[in-house]
């Protein structure tokens, strides 16, 4: 077990005066899965009403307007959760059981369903198809596409940006976190197997000090569902771990962004993140 403190900031710079802005902050933590949330807590400023809630699919959510004059928005979340080694037990599951039991629920159906973001290129439609005849079930057919796809594109940032398409991705054979996330799920939808992305936090020390406090970013990974919700990193090609701290769950980025809003006032802002993770157990 891990005990993570994470501290995510995140804001706008205006070029000159907002007179409003109106927004949502999906930046804290939820208590699913083998995690644990101890504290948790995100100000805003300037201070301004909020509204918390829980959004359709189970992210926890912070609305908020500001009305007064200013020139930046800062929003600062502080959590401290526990994490658990994750199991991933074996589902012995065939194509028709699969098939059956995603009859059952209208939440494996919705996450079947292609977006915009996911829709993969018809080379990823081949690769997945390929993979899922060559494997024995859905779920080592499932590994096999997210393993695959993790390791033909190439981790580079700033090569794409938040609004990127699976398609594009694919085309660029490069990117980071949320477009490798956004393959994945693609290609896993089009062979049947219902899938949803994933957003957190990853601490990016294998064997980090406890005090350490270290650099590091909002990431994205998949699970899939064969029997069970299954969470794979296909970035870094490794299951989902201790070092994981999940957010949020969608259907692609536009559901889990960690700030979205609009605002009234000059043409154009500037976007600041950071974030620093402390191992402190």
């Amino acid at each position: 077990m891990k005990r993570l403190r994470i501290r995510h900031q995140t804001g706008f710079r205006y070029e000159g005066e907002a007179t409003a802005s109106y927004n949502e902050a999906r930046m804290l933590p939820s208590g699913a899965g083998d995690q644990l949330v101890l504290y948790s807590h995100l100000d805003i400023a300037p201070v301004s009403s909020t509204h918390a809630y829980t959004d359709y699919w189970g992210s926890r959510v912070t609305s908020f307007e500001v009305l007064t004059a200013h020139r930046e928005l800062t929003l600062t979340a502080t959590s401290l959760v526990e994490v658990r080694p994750r199991e991933h037990p074996h589902h012995d599951l065939d194509w028709e059981g699969l098939a059956a039991a995603v009859e059952t629920r209208s939440e494996y159906v919705e996450q079947l369903g292609q977006t915009g973001r996911t829709r993969p290129p018809a080379e990823v439609v081949e690769l997945a198809r390929s993979l899922a005849d060559a494997a024995s079930s859905p779920c080592e057919a499932a590994m096999s596409i997210a393993r695959t796809i993790g390791e033909r594109i190439e981790y580079v940032p700033g090569v794409t940006g938040v609004t990127t398409t699976a398609e594009e991705a694919w085309e660029h054979q490069k990117g980071v976190c949320q477009d490798i996330t956004h393959l994945v799920l693609g290609a896993l939808r089009s062979v049947g197997i219902p899938a949803r992305y994933v957003s957190g936090y990853l601490h990016p020390v294998v064997d980090a000090q406890v005090g350490e406090t270290v650099t590091g970013e909002s990431h994205a990974w998949v699970e899939w569902y064969c029997g069970g919700w299954r969470g794979f990193d296909p970035t870094n090609l490794i299951d989902i771990g201790d070092r994981h701290v999940i957010v949020g769950f969608g259907r692609d980025y536009n559901d889990v962004p960690p700030l979205r809003g609009v605002f009234a006032g000059p043409s154009s802002s500037a976007m600041f993140v950071t974030v620093e993770i402390t191992r402190e157990a």
